[in-house]
């Protein structure tokens, strides 16, 4: 590993990485209990904020400027590549998170896993989160996989913002190589000791959440896990389905068929709508969910504002929860 430096969190230095609305105001207990202490003891943890999607589309931006200047893409081995996890690192850095960068081989060339970790919380049992920055050689990957990488990087600048104190430890990553196979979190998770493993309580994945005709799909590997998205949605009049497209085709698979509980969110990829589900959710029956996936159009045009927004709120809400 190649190991970051944590430089002082403050609010000024957030702003100044672009980040200045993620100055949230966190809404606490009706008796004021704002925050759950380490311990979690006797307290309750503040209501997730609101992730401002301007934030998240800016991200996205930035991300198809880094494909434009770097031949069209962002994939493994490609100067694009380097240049998203290098930009995702610094805000982290400024936001006062420790960062790691990993790397790995795959075909030849070196790839690398992004780890940032928020310091405080039980290490013990770790919360973790992510999603893959890589794009395909054919196009600069903005909804596969810029929207999940940019939902989660807001979500852990909120809690930079919000100098969350969560009881379990809280670890965020955006993995290298998932369109190779799944990589890049292969290689993490085959990294670390028995001990290591069992300290994830639960691995959060976030693949494709801004499809254009989306859907709204939730991971069913764990009940309870799965409940804490579904009930959110429900509380947003969002009924949900099984994710069955992404059953073992992102990292989450990594770290499920290594015995850690997973969960997660997906808008759809190349699988149709059915007429059922555009009755409920809109859209179109009978088109792909995305009908850019792998393409070169998809690209910041290829992103439902609507959905991006819903699904970047459902991942701090289940931060938030999770961690509580």
């Amino acid at each position: 590993m190649i190991r970051g430096h944590r430089r002082p969190q403050h609010r000024a230095a957030l702003a100044a990485a672009g980040s200045a609305a993620l100055a949230l105001t966190l809404l606490g207990a009706a008796d004021g209990t704002a925050l759950a202490t380490p311990d979690g003891a006797g307290a309750r943890a503040a209501e997730a904020p609101d992730i401002d999607v301007a934030a998240v589309q800016q991200d996205l931006q930035d991300l198809q400027a880094v494909a434009d200047a770097n031949g069209g893409n962002r994939a493994h081995g490609s100067p694009g590549y380097r240049a998203s996890l290098d930009h995702i690192r610094a805000k982290l850095d400024t936001a006062g998170f420790e960062t790691t960068v990993q790397e790995f081989t795959s075909g030849g060339e070196t790839g690398y896993n992004l780890i940032a970790d928020w310091p405080g919380g039980d290490t013990g049992s770790t919360l973790m989160t992510g999603a893959h920055l890589d794009s395909v050689r054919s196009g600069p990957g903005i909804n596969d996989n810029g929207s999940g990488s940019a939902g989660i990087l807001e979500t852990a600048l909120a809690v930079s913002a919000a100098d969350l104190e969560p009881a379990k430890h809280l670890r965020f990553a955006w993995w290298g190589a998932e369109e190779r196979g799944l990589v890049g979190s292969g290689h993490y998770v085959d990294s670390l000791s028995k001990g290591e493993l069992g300290k994830i309580d639960t691995y959060l994945n976030f693949d494709m959440i801004g499809s254009p005709n989306a859907g709204h799909f939730v991971y069913e590997d764990d009940a309870a896990v799965e409940s804490v998205f579904t009930d959110w949605f429900s509380s947003k009049g969002v009924e949900t389905e099984a994710s069955e497209e992404t059953n073992g085709r992102s990292d989450h698979a990594s770290f499920k068929n290594a015995g850690v509980t997973v969960g997660g969110t997906f808008t759809g990829a190349g699988e149709h709508k059915t007429q059922a589900q555009a009755d409920k959710w809109g859209g179109t029956a009978g088109q792909p969910y995305d009908p850019c996936y792998h393409s070169a159009c998809d690209d910041t045009s290829n992103v439902d504002e609507k959905a991006l927004d819903l699904h970047s709120d459902a991942i701090a809400h289940a931060v938030w929860e999770l961690s509580s």
